[in-house]
C-alpha cells in the first residue's frame, strides 16, 4: 500500500502537467508538458514506440506573407511558450525516440473552439463581440473528429522528425468570427483599436491581433488527410450555449 502511494506521488506532477487549459497559467502549462515529455522520452528510448508530440501551428509562421508551413523554421519559446514542447522533443529525439509533430490550429466542435472558447467567455462578460482594426487577423482551423483521424494516422506512419498540420482552414477572419458569435448569442459587434486590445481580451490580448494563417498541405500528401466536418463559422452559428 505504501509504495502504491509512493507511486501515486511521484506520478501526480505528470498527470498535472497534461492540463492544456488555455488560460493565464499557459507558461507554466507549457512548463509543464515540457517536463512531460522529457519523461516519456526516458522512457521510450532506444525503442521503435512512436511519440506523439502537440504544438501550436503558430510557431511555424516565420515566413512573412505566407501561412505556416511543416517545413518552417520554428519561434523558441522565449516568444511563444508553446514551443517548448517542440524544444523537448527534438532533446529526446537525439537521445534516439521516435518522435513526431502534430501541430494544432483552433479545433473546434460546437461546444469548445480553442482559444475562442475563452474569448466567448469574455463576449458574455463584457455584452459585446470586438474585433481589433478591420478584423483581417486570421486564425486557422479544423474540427475535432478531423484532428483525432490526423493522430491516427500520424500513429499509423510513425515517421521519426516528421512534423503535421491538422489545419482544415487556413485562416478565419476575426471579424468572421466575431459576427458569428455575435448572431448565436445575439449581442452586438464592434472593432475596437489595437490599443484598447488588453484591456478588452486581458491575457487573451498577446493573441487576439495576431494573423496566423497555416498550411497543410505537406500533411495531407504525406497522411492521405482530408478533412471532411463542418468549418468553424457551421460550427459558431450553432454554438452551445449555457446559461453559466
Amino acid at each position: 500500500m505504501t509504495k502504491c502511494k509512493s507511486q501515486s506521488a511521484r506520478l501526480q506532477p505528470l498527470l498535472r502537467a497534461l492540463t492544456h487549459s488555455i488560460s493565464p497559467a499557459f507558461v507554466q502549462n507549457c512548463e509543464d508538458d515540457r517536463r512531460v515529455i522529457k519523461a516519456l522520452g526516458s522512457v521510450l528510448a532506444g525503442s521503435d514506440r512512436p511519440l506523439i508530440v502537440t504544438s501550436g501551428t503558430a510557431i511555424a509562421k516565420t515566413v512573412p506573407d505566407q501561412p505556416a508551413k511543416e517545413d518552417n523554421a520554428t519561434i523558441g519559446s522565449d516568444v511563444i511558450p508553446r514551443a517548448a514542447s517542440e524544444g523537448a522533443g527534438a532533446a529526446v529525439a537525439a537521445d534516439g525516440v521516435n518522435v513526431s509533430v502534430v501541430r494544432l490550429p483552433q479545433v473546434h466542435d460546437t461546444a469548445r473552439q480553442g482559444l475562442i472558447t475563452p474569448a466567448i467567455a469574455m463576449y458574455r462578460e463584457k455584452g459585446v463581440c470586438a474585433y481589433l482594426g478591420e478584423g483581417l487577423n486570421r486564425w486557422p482551423a479544423a474540427y475535432v473528429l478531423d484532428v483525432a483521424r490526423l493522430y491516427r494516422l500520424a500513429i499509423e506512419k510513425a515517421e521519426p522528425n516528421a512534423k503535421y498540420h491538422a489545419v482544415a482552414e487556413e485562416g478565419v477572419p476575426m471579424r468572421d468570427i466575431a459576427e458569428a458569435i455575435g448572431r448565436r448569442l445575439k449581442l452586438p459587434v464592434k472593432s475596437i483599436a489595437p490599443e484598447e486590445s488588453h484591456a478588452f481580451f486581458g491575457w487573451l490580448a498577446i493573441f487576439a491581433g495576431h494573423d496566423m494563417p497555416a498550411s497543410s498541405e505537406q500533411t495531407r500528401k504525406k497522411l492521405g488527410w482530408h478533412p471532411t466536418g463542418p468549418g468553424l463559422i457551421a460550427d459558431l452559428e450553432h454554438l452551445h450555449v449555457s446559461d453559466s
